[in-house]
């Protein structure tokens, strides 16, 4: 075997590998998965703006000290 053919036969290699991949990563029945973790980064936001929300809401120990 030539290093011509080894050549040849290892980008047939990456070639498959390329593609089972891209039909992995594209498939239809994992779609819903890859667009639920696309937006995990933006999860935390969320909760960060509901917690501010609840905190606005809630009164403080001082507010209600004051109160009694």
């Amino acid at each position: 075997m030539d290093k011509g053919t080894l050549g040849a036969i290892s980008t047939v290699l990456v070639a498959i590998a390329f593609a089972a991949v891209c039909w992995w990563a594209f498939a239809p029945k994992r779609k819903k998965r890859f667009e639920e973790d696309a937006n995990l980064p933006f999860a935390d936001e969320q909760n960060d703006g509901e917690k501010q929300q609840a905190e606005k809401d809630t009164p403080s120990t001082d507010d209600v000290a004051r109160r009694n």
